[in-house]
C-alpha cells in the first residue's frame, strides 16, 4: 500500500509497525526499510525481503538522543558526537543494553544508531520511538533517493512512505568510539575531520 507523508499515511504506517509489519520509508539519506526492533518475525522479513545474509547486522533509528539513550550506552565523546549532529546523518556504534532488541535482532553487546533529520521518518518515529532503519534495496545493489524508482524495483513491504525525491541523497557516516579514539567504519557526507572539530 502506497501512501502519503501526511497525518494519515504516518499513523498507518506507525499502526502497520506495531503490528509486526514492515514499512519503506524517505529518510534524510536515503529510502528505508523498517520495522518494530523488538520483533523478531518482523526483523527476519526484513532480511529476506532485502535477501540480506543475517551476520550483517541491521541499525536502528531512534526519535532523539533520549530514547535511543534508553537501550544504548553513550560514552563522553559519542555523547557529544550525537548533540552535535544528531538529527543527521552520522551513525554511532554503542553499546547495547537492550535485552530484548538484542534477541530479536540477534546483534551482540552493540547497535548501529542514528537520529534522522527528514521530517516524514520524524514524524513516524515520533510514533514508534525506534525503529530498525535500514536502506530500501536489494543487498548489494544501490540504495534509492527516489521513490518511484523504489517502487518500480523493491518489493515485499506492507506500506510505502511516499516522500517523494530525496535531495543531497548520502549514506551516514558510521563513528564508532574504542577505547576514546575515533573510528570511522563507512564515509559519508560528513567527514572525519568535522567529527574530530566538534569535540
Amino acid at each position: 500500500m502506497i501512501v502519503a507523508c501526511d497525518q494519515n499515511g504516518i499513523n498507518l504506517a506507525a499502526t502497520t509497525i506495531k503490528n509486526g509489519g514492515v514499512v519503506v520509508f524517505p529518510t534524510d539519506t536515503v529510502y528505508g526499510i523498517g520495522c518494530d526492533p523488538r520483533n523478531a518475525k518482523a526483523v527476519e522479513a526484513i532480511f529476506r525481503i532485502k535477501k540480506r545474509k543475517e551476520s550483517k547486522q541491521l541499525p536502528v533509528l531512534g526519535y532523539s538522543k533520549e530514547e535511543v539513550s534508553k537501550i544504548a550506552v553513550f560514552d563522553d565523546i559519542s555523547s557529544k558526537i550525537a548533540d552535535r549532529f544528531w538529527p543527521g546523518q552520522v551513525t554511532l556504534v554503542l553499546k547495547l543494553k537492550d535485552n530484548e532488541i538484542k534477541k530479536a535482532m540477534n546483534l551482540n553487546d552493540k547497535i548501529a544508531v542514528r537520529v534522522p533529520s527528514h521530517p516524514c521518518v520524524l514524524a513516524l518515529l515520533k510514533e514508534c520511538k525506534l525503529i530498525v532503519g535500514t536502506s530500501a534495496n536489494f543487498s548489494g545493489h544501490p540504495a534509492f533517493s527516489d521513490s518511484k524508482k523504489v517502487q518500480e524495483n523493491f518489493s515485499g513491504y506492507d506500506v510505502f512512505l511516499d516522500g517523494g525525491t530525496i535531495s543531497n541523497s548520502v549514506s551516514s557516516t558510521i563513528v564508532e568510539v574504542k577505547d576514546g579514539i575515533l573510528r570511522i567504519s563507512r564515509q559519508g557526507k560528513i567527514t572525519k575531520e568535522e567529527i574530530i572539530n566538534s569535540l
